[in-house]
């Protein structure tokens, strides 16, 4: 099945549902889910407040799992959905699991207006042979960070 063929705002809604329950949980509003054919293999949202871990992004974590349970060539099948494009400690995770697409909602930049702070490098610009594409449902993530911020 081809990337372009999945269910783009059906597995991005479930990664709104992700960092939803990561705020409720006392975290930061970030969720990523691992889809291959079409169908969701893993999710994870942020726990970095609550497990008082700064390596607990979801991203990341999905980072680590994808390398851990999945062959090379599943995780060239793989896309990961993300509310967040992610940041460059992600991405770094990211360029060594080698998945085949990062789909995310708000880009970086956007994140730096909601925070204060200055825009991060672009996660293309660190991933280089992983396809990253968004902005996909980007109201509705951007709500996310609206509430949170």
């Amino acid at each position: 099945m081809e990337f372009d063929e999945f269910d783009h705002e059906s597995h991005m809604r479930r990664a709104f549902e992700l960092a939803e329950k990561a705020v409720e949980r006392g975290d930061r509003p970030f969720g990523s889910v691992l889809v291959r054919d079409d169908e969701v293999v893993a999710e994870e949202s942020n726990r970095v407040v609550t497990e008082d871990d700064i390596r607990r992004h979801p991203e990341l974590h999905l980072a680590y799992r994808a390398r851990e349970e999945s062959s090379r060539d599943q995780r060239r099948q793989t896309v990961m959905y993300t509310s967040t494009e992610p940041c460059p400690m992600c991405a770094g995770g990211l360029r060594f699991a080698k998945l085949g697409r990062i789909t995310y909602s708000v880009g970086g930049d956007e994140i730096a207006e909601f925070t204060g702070g200055d825009p991060a490098p672009r996660s293309a610009d660190i991933l280089e042979t992983t396809e990253v594409t968004g902005p996909v449902l980007n109201e509705p993530g951007r709500q996310l960070h609206q509430d949170f911020w």
